[in-house]
Order: C-alpha cells, then structure tokens, then sequence
C-alpha cells in the first residue's frame, strides 16, 4: 500500500487539533502516541480544559485558581514542539533548515505570558491564564519568522 503524502499544512492542523495527531498523520505511530500521552497527562495534570472552560465563561479568576501551573508551563514548549515536528516531516520539502524558529519563539512568548497572565499590568484588563498566553503567540511566531528571514541565506 502507497503512503498518502502529507501537506505541512494538513500535518499542522491535526497537530493543532491534538498534539501527536500530526505525527500519526505522518506515519510516526510511536512519536505520534507519545506526544497524545504527554498532552494527555500535562492536560488533566494542569487541569487545562476547566481552565478554558471557565476562561470562555469570563471567570478569569476561577481559571486561575484551578489551574496547577507548574504543569501548566509544560504545555506550550510541548504542544509547540509537536506542531513543528509534525511540520517538518511533512512531504514538503523546504530547504530552510530554520523552520523551526517561529514555533521556538512563539513557545517562548506563550510561556512567559503565562508567568505574566495572573496580572496585567498594561491594561489594567485582566485576559487571565488562557487568553493572555494564546495572544502572546501572535508576536512570538511573527519574531520567530522575522529572525528565519534575516537568517536564511538569500536565493539568488
């Protein structure tokens, strides 16, 4: 049986969906169940889904208080990790060996928003745990892929 190709974009939108679905997609079964275990273990560790659920209710602070967020700062750098891998074995070829540094800087701002989203001292405006993080990864994956163009040597 022939091997379905995969788009980057394909991989990445299952990825999105769940982490490891990207690499199931891929054909990485073992990588793929490891990366479901581990959301699955951050996720009910953090206590991730009655997070979002009290965040998309506008209970900001009773998503605070639920969620355990040493567990919590796993999950960015995971889930962000998963997305890139499943990425990057796509068929596509990219001669960029940089793609991974939007996914690398949206990580990073998505979990030092995280470490931030308890208060916000710029608007006065509390976004809470859950939204704060999810803007902060606007300009993480908008620097890292301002640095990939810098970076990358020029096809001329």
């Amino acid at each position: 049986m022939k091997k379905k190709k995969v788009s980057r974009s394909e991989a990445l939108l299952w990825s999105i969906a769940l982490p490891g679905f990207g690499q199931l997609l891929n054909g990485k079964l073992i990588k793929g169940i490891l990366f479901i275990l581990i959301e699955f273990v951050v996720n009910m560790k953090s206590h991730f889904n009655l997070g979002i659920m009290y965040s998309f209710q506008g209970h900001f602070l009773d998503a605070q208080t639920i969620l355990n967020f040493q567990w919590l700062l796993f999950y960015p750098c995971c889930y962000m990790y998963a997305m890139w891998d499943a990425f990057k074995d796509a068929e596509e070829a990219d001669p960029s060996r940089l793609t991974y540094l939007p996914f690398l800087c949206g990580a990073v701002t998505v979990t030092t928003a995280i470490f931030y989203s308890t208060n916000d001292y710029v608007t006065g405006k509390l976004f809470g745990p859950i939204f704060f993080p999810m803007l902060a990864l606007i300009p993480g994956l908008l620097i890292g892929w301002i640095i990939k163009k810098v970076l990358e040597p020029s096809s001329k």
